[in-house]
């Protein structure tokens, strides 16, 4: 199976959802998106891929989408990528795509859905304990 995470080392969840992947037996690919920002059609393809609007992929939270006005109602999908390709830490994370599926996984447990061979059980590193769903 073919893993690739859009990830920041500094995010915890970022974090627990690459143990998860590699817990469950995947070597991903993994993409340092703040080291090496994606261009606008990357940005565009990834979106797609995810099936969610620009507006979903936005880390509102970052001080950075106050600062340029990008928690408005009326901010455009364009000028969203746009600084979201300038800004990469505008991009909400971590991502994964496998060939699967896609998904912000946000929370990480997420990511079990798109994998093969996902953990039964995880311990995240907050000691939270996590479950994989089988046939549902």
């Amino acid at each position: 199976m073919t893993v690739t995470i859009y990830y920041k080392a500094a995010c915890g969840t970022s974090r627990n959802a690459l143990a998860m992947i590699r817990a469950s037996g995947e070597d991903p690919e993994i993409i340092e998106y703040l080291d090496h920002p994606l261009s606008l059609a990357e940005l565009r393809a990834l979106i797609a891929r995810l099936g969610i609007a620009p507006s979903e992929l936005l880390r509102a939270k970052e001080a950075k989408a106050a600062e340029l006005g990008l928690t408005r109602a009326a901010i455009s999908d364009d000028a969203l990528l746009a600084a979201m390709q300038a800004h990469p830490i505008l991009i909400n994370r971590p991502v994964v795509i496998t060939d699967t599926g896609a998904a912000l996984c946000r929370p990480s447990e997420r990511v079990l859905a798109l994998l093969a061979n996902p953990v039964a059980v995880f311990e995240k590193e907050d000691g939270e304990i996590v479950h994989a769903r089988h046939g549902g």
